[in-house]
């Protein structure tokens, strides 16, 4: 692996390490520091470095992920013992690779069907279907039906997050195949998956299906693919008032961004967010050309941080005062920040130390309430809360 910052699931002494990377200055609006009266509240702890929180509609509990293979509950405020589904001898959780995402389908209710991304034992990345057996609390391990799998040419940039959008599709963020600056030209090419947002049908008893609304549904790249040009979405979310689409991407050395694409303007659709051409909003490639691309609504660099943790508009009922805030992390340097989405831009940036776990993000949550989470590499869950 070349010496490079990378994304929130490397090893720990790998991440310490990088946090020494330089920048050279932050653009946009300096954050101000935010003084409201939340905090946080531990939920769960000696977890195996907890990557994700998320819960199927309706549905009291949380569901962990763990970078090491399996799924864990928590239920009225305790960390179940047994595993919901145990992965651990399928997944590759060295480095980057891991259990990376879990998505429940919106009618899971009924259906029982359940989307795991992992990176399998050759390093490969793998989409699979699973349902829940008879016991509402484990998961049917032989019910596993891979999906999808796309070959990864180097062990990192694995992307990793699933997601039902608004329009009941599956979204997969995949990372560009890893080394460092895109050697292959992954990101700019929409005839593989890598460095691509994918948006696939499952509604049907097996297998996917491209919607016919993809942009190259028709011809001129993979039918899978729904927006291009990115170098690593670890982390990215749908707001639940609107359906707008939110990417924190994972910068080279430089730069790390957030883009934000309205429902109403395609949610997506057909963009190339800019890596490797660009950086957040600086060229990559010498004399590049901004012509056809979509950039940031807000960007850092690597003096405040070295890897982005994308996040969640709050759409909770416990915080009132926050609805409509886009809270995001850093994973070295432990920081919160928020910012709301107005008039096509990032508007009242803010910083929250109240909120700053003591550990290194790997994610943000929300439960079936909309309620916020994060999670830390160090073992341990938190929920937002009025302090």
């Amino acid at each position: 692996m070349m010496a490079q910052r990378s994304s929130p699931a490397l090893l720990l002494a790998m991440l310490v390490a990088l946090r020494a990377c330089g920048g050279d200055g932050e653009p946009g609006t300096p954050p101000v520091t935010a003084t409201d009266s939340v905090g946080l509240r531990e939920i769960a702890a000696g977890l195996s470095f907890p990557l994700y929180v998320t819960a199927p509609a309706g549905d009291p509990r949380l569901f962990v992920v763990e970078k090491t293979g399996t799924i864990r509950i928590v239920q009225a405020g305790t960390l179940v013992a047994r595993p919901f589904l145990d992965l651990s001898g399928l997944v590759s959780s060295g480095g980057e690779q891991g259990l990376l995402g879990l998505a429940f389908d919106p009618a899971y209710a009924t259906s029982g069907r359940f989307y795991v991304d992992y990176t399998d034992r050759n390093g490969d990345t793998r989409i699979a279907r699973y349902r829940v057996s008879g016991d509402a609390g484990v998961a049917d391990p032989a019910s596993g039906e891979i999906i999808l799998t796309v070959p990864q040419p180097y062990s990192n940039h694995n992307g990793g997050q699933l997601a039902f959008g608004p329009d009941g599709f599956l979204y997969i963020g995949m990372g560009d195949g890893g080394s460092g600056g895109d050697p292959q030209g992954h990101g700019q090419n929409a005839n593989d998956l890598l460095g691509s947002l994918l948006r696939l049908d499952v509604s049907g008893a097996t297998g996917y299906t491209s919607p016919a609304g993809n942009p190259y549904a028709g011809g001129g790249g993979r039918p899978e693919v729904f927006s291009i040009g990115l170098r690593n979405p670890w982390r990215f979310s749908f707001d639940r008032a609107g359906g707008d689409l939110y990417i924190a991407d994972v910068g080279q050395n430089e730069r790390e961004e957030v883009d934000v694409s309205t429902a109403a303007s395609g949610g997506g659709r057909g963009l190339n967010y800019g890596w490797n051409r660009m950086e957040g909003t600086a060229c990559y490639q010498s004399g590049c050309t901004r012509g056809g691309l979509t950039l940031p609504v807000t960007e850092y660099t690597h003096a405040d941080g070295c890897s982005i943790t994308g996040g969640y508009v709050y759409r909770g009922q416990a915080l009132p005062a926050l609805a409509g805030t886009y809270f995001y992390g850093d994973f070295c340097s432990g920081w919160v920040r928020s910012f709301r989405y107005a008039g096509g831009r990032a508007t009242d940036p803010r910083e929250w130390p109240m909120l700053k776990p003591g550990g290194q993000i790997t994610s943000f949550g929300e439960d079936a309430a909309g309620e916020l989470y994060l999670t830390v590499a160090e073992g341990k869950v938190f929920k937002v809360v009025a302090r």
